[in-house]
């Protein structure tokens, strides 16, 4: 928790060296030295400052300049051997150092925009004043970093007090009409820290959710605060309170927080501790889990509506859109699993992708996990020893046979049919000869020598 007493102006240095890495309070400290030189402050702000208050960890490094923040960023890239990416438009740099850390630098700006909604126009302003364009006052604070006042707390907005009271306001009522991204933003710093509401802010959040002020959105802008809310600790929470606020309905118009979605949504928790302890090895995109949690039920057309309107990445659309055309009928089948060959088990469940397994989990008994559990562990990876190559030098023409050879091949090794390579030139053997008697050879094939 936050130390008392606090207040605008004091000084954190200590409380830096007691809860942040030695390495990042040698990058501010390196950061403040390098903005003296160049002639400009430097502070750090938001995030860290927050949640250093807080006694959270972080890793966002966010740096605000009085001054020209992008010749700053261009002078630390130069002094630092670092490599540096900047967006003019919105006078923000990104620097990479060699050690891999990063920063984010940008210029102290005002903002003005020209319609709800709107990404913003910026122009060059203090410190206070740059504070005063962000979300919420938990996240209007900042950190002086040049000698002699590293570690000054710069506080204008009573962010102190209401990260003591554990309240969440915004700083001015047009906030949410401004930027109706604020508006998932507040959900999730709620959920995260526990924090509530402030009462005019609560009213002016359910008021901005009532108007169509999200569908003007772009749709990654939309997407991307959706799966951050989605990488919470606890997305049902999110989740359900999106729906306690009326946001669902941006997502499509028909989604709502049935009985079936609810049970779904509770069914993930255990699916991805099954996940993690038995296959932590293998990435999945736990965000993308739960949002197509939300989406079971919808239509396909319904979803592809969402899709288009969202702009997903086509990986993630593919992935999306598999899971939606075979979870149905995997989980049918796995319902009859006693009748079900390691083969068919394979055939059932090969090319499905990880996040559809955690799906296919939280809607599975423990019998119908098991079955996961064997083709995630045993028979994803069984493979003929016999290539296409053993078939060419068996003498068989190069062709589509191969693939059908192959197919059978790895059925028949699935089922325990065959187990060495002398089993499986055997079977190729019976196979070929089963085959119309025009199979095409591209010379006889001589099966007791190989």
């Amino acid at each position: 928790m936050m130390p008392r007493p606090l207040t605008h102006g004091c000084n954190l240095r200590d409380l830096m060296r007691e809860r942040l890495p030695d390495t990042l309070l040698a990058r501010l400290d390196d950061l403040g030295h390098l903005a003296r030189q160049f002639g400009v402050a430097a502070y750090v702000v938001g995030g860290l400052v927050r949640d250093l208050l807080l006694g959270r960890p972080t890793l966002d490094v966010d740096i605000t300049v009085e001054g020209d923040g992008m010749a700053f960023a261009r002078y630390v890239a130069n002094q630092r051997d670092a490599r540096l990416k900047i967006f003019p438009r919105f006078a923000t740099a990104y620097v990479v150092f060699q050690d891999g850390g990063t920063v984010d630098i940008a210029t102290a700006r005002r903002e003005n925009y020209a319609h709800p909604s709107a990404l913003p126009t910026v122009a060059p302003t203090s410190i206070t004043d740059d504070l005063t364009r962000r979300d919420f006052t938990i996240n209007a604070l900042a950190i002086a970093l040049n000698a002699p006042h590293f570690g000054n707390l710069c506080d204008a907005h009573g962010g102190l007090r209401d990260l003591d009271k554990h309240k969440l306001r915004v700083l001015h009522d047009r906030s949410f009409v401004d930027d109706p991204t604020r508006l998932f933003r507040a959900i999730r710093f709620e959920q995260r820290c526990g924090f509530r509401l402030e009462t005019r802010t609560r009213r002016l959040l359910h008021d901005a959710a009532a108007t169509d002020l999200v569908q003007q959105l772009s749709g990654p802008r939309l997407r991307n605060e959706l799966l951050l809310l989605l990488a919470e600790n606890n997305p049902r929470r999110t989740i359900q309170r999106m729906a306690q606020v009326g946001l669902l309905r941006f997502v499509h118009p028909r989604l709502m927080l049935t009985p079936q979605r609810r049970a779904l949504l509770a069914g993930i928790p255990p699916a991805l501790a099954w996940w993690t302890t038995r296959f932590s090895g293998r990435a999945i995109e736990y965000p993308l889990i739960y949002f197509m949690a939300l989406l079971e039920g919808l239509t396909r057309p319904a979803m592809d509506v969402v899709l288009t309107r969202l702009a997903f990445p086509n990986r993630q659309a593919n992935t999306i859109r598999m899971v939606k055309a075979r979870l149905a009928t995997i989980l049918r089948r796995l319902a009859t699993h006693r009748s079900l060959r390691p083969s068919q088990q394979y055939r059932l469940l090969a090319g499905f992708p990880n996040e559809g397994f955690v799906l296919l989990a939280a809607q599975s008994g423990r019998l119908a996990r098991r079955l996961l559990d064997a083709y995630l562990t045993t028979y994803q990876q069984v493979q003929p020893l016999l290539t296409g190559e053993d078939l060419k030098n068996l003498g068989l023409k190069p062709g589509p046979l191969y693939r059908k050879i192959l197919d059978r091949l790895l059925d028949a090794k699935l089922n325990g049919v065959v187990r060495s390579k002398t089993d499986e030139r055997a079977f190729v053997k019976m196979f070929v000869a089963s085959q119309s008697p025009r199979t095409p050879c591209a010379t006889p094939v001589k099966w007791g020598t190989q």
